[in-house]
């Protein structure tokens, strides 16, 4: 008997026990996600790339990430871009890292152009069921799963990347069940609705709760980390319950030391363990301990060694002083 997909990712495959017949295809997140939430592999763990570099985004695809978030929502990213960084991870990271990316709001053409690069999708924003809807219509081929999304021609090659993982189902009826998508939940609004928009929209395959955005939507201080506000933690408690109503997996941060990392990833099936910027920001921490270990006070203890070495006919013992002396007296004979 053939292992499940599970199986081979718990026996040490990770996210390459979901890749695809062709790299050029999303993975079977969708799988995953649902794997991970019901405890047949481990959480997931990715990398957020705040920065649209694609040198970084090929540089990080090989360092063991389950999964990478590419925010084309807020970077200065073009389509050009955000595809040549999903192509790094996948074929960088030889199919172990799945792609995911934050598109720039709920239009069509930028939902179906992540799609078609090869990841899975993370819409933000999203407030009500027809936003929910329109969403997922755009991320699903044909009519028979309320889909809206045009079959591109040629970013797959028949008989060569365009070959199911299923057989007896299309190419397009595979892809459906590959890409993931995750909507995020980012204001109060959204949270009263959320329990009509997993209702009316099944297909939703994961859901993060945005902290800051919520908060700042609450008119409270924007933090990544929540806060003690009675209203604030009203909101979250009754998110957390919708979720576990509909048996949903959970997406999130999981950052900080040890201890804040467990507590605030515990319930998430996909945890953003690293952000690129918050990395770069870290080498303040190494310039301030160069600061320390070079202080100014080195330079006013060489400056007294060289006086020290001065003669007591007032002459430096210099080398090149002294020659200069030399060359002083030649020239008065």
């Amino acid at each position: 008997m053939a292992k499940t997909r599970a199986a081979e990712s718990a026996a040490g495959k990770g996210m390459a026990a979901y890749r695809a017949t062709s790299l050029f295809q999303p993975h079977h997140t969708r799988e995953a996600i649902r794997d991970a939430h019901e405890g047949r592999i481990a959480p997931l763990s990715g990398l957020y790339l705040a920065l649209s570099s694609v040198l970084t985004a090929r540089f990080i695809a090989p360092l063991g990430f389950d999964a990478v978030w590419i925010d084309w929502e807020h970077s200065s990213c073009g389509v050009e871009t955000m595809t040549t960084m999903v192509h790094e991870i996948q074929f960088m990271s030889e199919g172990k890292t799945t792609p995911w990316v934050r598109v720039p709001g709920h239009e069509h053409a930028a939902i179906g152009f992540a799609l078609d690069a090869g990841a899975s999708v993370i819409i933000p924003q999203v407030n009500t069921v027809a936003e929910a809807q329109h969403a997922v219509s755009a991320a699903k081929y044909g009519a028979k799963n309320h889909g809206t999304r045009s079959a591109p021609p040629f970013r797959l090659i028949p008989g060569v990347t365009a070959l199911p993982s299923d057989p007896s189902e299309t190419i397009h009826e595979n892809l459906n069940r590959q890409a993931a998508v995750m909507i995020q939940i980012e204001t109060v609004e959204a949270i009263d609705n959320l329990d009509a928009i997993l209702t009316e929209v099944p297909d939703i395959d994961a859901v993060w709760l945005g902290t800051i955005d919520v908060r700042v939507s609450m008119g409270l201080v924007a933090t990544g980390f929540g806060g003690p506000e009675p209203e604030y933690l009203r909101a979250v408690a009754k998110f957390e319950s919708v979720l576990k109503k509909h048996d949903k997996p959970r997406g999130g941060q999981a950052l900080g030391t040890p201890e804040v990392m467990r507590e605030s990833g515990k319930d998430n099936s996909l945890n953003f363990v690293a952000i690129d910027v918050l990395a770069l920001i870290g080498l303040v921490d190494t310039l301030q301990v160069a600061r320390e270990m070079f202080p100014p006070e080195r330079k006013m203890v060489d400056a007294e060694k060289k006086k020290a070495e001065v003669d007591d006919t007032g002459h430096s013992n210099d080398a090149e002083v002294m020659a200069d002396g030399r060359a002083k007296g030649e020239a008065a004979r």
